[in-house]
């Protein structure tokens, strides 16, 4: 009984905490600890070293390259204009009319294709706001509409996003970012409509009201210390907004928006012709990690694309980068706290697995929905990612303690590996953007606004949708397989 009210302890506790503004890095070794502690079952020094420090480095060890990578491509195409340069042609494509479906194509696009979704807030938030001041609409709009862009189904529904919520799950699976593709597309339009159609309602009701944009003085956000304080975890760090460097001019569209088609390209070219066609024998080897091509195909097709798709950002934008080394260094460097974070909390969950305690949560945990895993699935990373605030975190810690059994389940019943990785994906969808979630927070604070002006709309798309996606994509799933 003491190791449960332990574990739910370090849990409110973390929570709690991480709302608060205490950092992940101190917060889940100490409550880690605090768990083994209550529990009496285990040495304290030994859960820290050889339990949550090994598993916080495994985690280290196999996403690191995704989280350098995609610093650094967010960096580069926030300094090189091209970010804003997109966001620009489809507002002045789509015009005031479409004010909201605008902000939302411009977020989605620059997610999709791997910029980080606060480089995406910083770009979009100053046209958004422009925008809706022109069109009349609220200004408290304005981060819910983003969030729907950014934060939801471009992240863990479409097929080939290099996010890290679609990557964690593809060596538990020996899967690739292109799994259940068609069920996964089916789940962002379930998101995307949604959220839309709630959005212009709500646009509509206030015009009808003559509410109008409100009297908000609109300044150019800055990385204060407020953001300083929240935007940990998700990958990104306040570093990749510091010292922004303005370029000459702005690309034009076609030259802005390549990098994203050759990750997406390349991604799914190398995933699932390239690597697979490749003799990877070698891998069985012990110095390679006596592994398969298939847990490691997905994670270096993400690499590759990322790659080349750095190499050509700077070749098309080299005369836009005149501060091209400052821009890696903060790209680079900005890549370090968030999966640190993330990592803590993947050590997190290895201790709270390792205490006898967890057993009953566990087996309770895998008999919800009886015979369907893909339930249980679902639900325990919805909560984790909830309890947490991060939708990596929350899969990690799910996957690191229950990974093995829903792998197993999934054989025993015979459901696909593809179908579970959707799944989970779209799963840290939800749960993870309850008020304590740093991005949450940030958004609000680059809006100015604050959750009692902005949160009811952002409740709607990054919760409530993603919810009734996640319950589509199951009941599909369970009836026709993966597709």
């Amino acid at each position: 009984m003491t190791g449960i009210v332990g574990i739910v302890l370090a849990l409110a506790l973390l929570m709690y905490l991480a709302y608060r503004g205490v950092s992940i890095l101190l917060l889940a070794p100490a409550m880690a600890l605090l768990a083994v502690a209550v529990s009496g079952e285990a040495p304290l020094l030994a859960s820290y070293t050889q339990v949550f420090m090994q598993a916080t480095g495994g985690f280290i060890v196999s996403y690191f390259p995704l989280f350098l990578l995609g610093a650094v491509f967010g960096k580069l195409m926030d300094d090189s204009g091209s970010a804003r340069a997109i966001a620009q042609w489809i507002v002045g494509r789509l015009g005031r009319e479409r004010s909201v479906l605008a902000v939302v194509l411009s977020c989605a696009i620059l997610t999709y294709g791997g910029v980080s979704l606060f480089v995406v807030a910083f770009a979009v938030y100053p046209i958004a706001a422009a925008l809706f001041r022109e069109a009349d609409i609220p200004k408290r709009l304005v981060p819910g509409t983003i969030a729907l862009g950014a934060f939801t189904f471009t992240m863990t529904a479409l097929p080939g996003t290099p996010a890290i919520q679609n990557a964690i799950p593809m060596p538990f699976f020996g899967t690739t970012p292109f799994a259940a593709p068609l069920l996964g597309i089916v789940a962002a339009l379930v998101m995307f409509g949604l959220g839309l159609a709630w959005l212009q309602r709500r646009a509509r009701a206030a015009r009808a009201a003559g509410e109008g944009y409100g009297a908000h003085p609109d300044t150019t956000p800055r990385p204060d210390r407020e953001l300083r304080e929240h935007a940990e975890g998700e990958h990104f760090d306040i570093l990749e907004l510091e010292a922004r460097h303005e370029p000459p001019d702005l690309p034009v569209m076609g030259v802005a928006v390549a990098p994203i088609v050759l990750v997406i390209a390349m991604n799914y070219l190398f995933s699932a012709i390239v690597i697979p066609a490749m003799d990877t024998a070698y891998l069985a080897e012990p110095r390679y990690g006596a592994t398969t091509v298939d847990a490691v195909r997905g994670v270096w097709a993400i690499i590759v694309a990322l790659v080349i798709a750095i190499v050509a950002l700077i070749a098309l934008n080299r005369r836009r980068l005149e501060a091209l080394r400052a821009t890696l260094d903060a790209g680079a460097n900005a890549s370090v706290l968030p999966i640190f974070n993330t990592a803590s909390q993947v050590g997190f969950g290895a201790v709270i697995a390792s205490l006898a305690a967890f057993d009953l949560i566990r087996s309770g945990v895998l008999e919800l929905g009886g015979a369907n895993p893909l339930v249980s699935l679902a639900v325990s990373v919805n909560i984790l990612a909830g309890i947490t605030g991060s939708a990596s975190g929350g899969m990690s810690i799910a996957l690191q303690t229950l990974g093995d059994a829903y792998v197993a389940m999934a054989a025993e019943a015979g459901i696909a590996p593809e179908l579970m990785h959707r799944v989970t994906s779209v799963a840290t969808g939800g749960l993870d953007s309850l008020p304590h979630n740093g991005a949450v927070i940030t958004l609000l604070a680059i809006c100015g606004l604050s959750h009692r002006d902005a949160y009811k709309d952002i409740f709607v798309v990054a919760v409530v949708t993603p919810l009734v996606a996640l319950a589509v994509l199951i009941a599909l799933g369970s009836l026709f397989g993966s597709f």
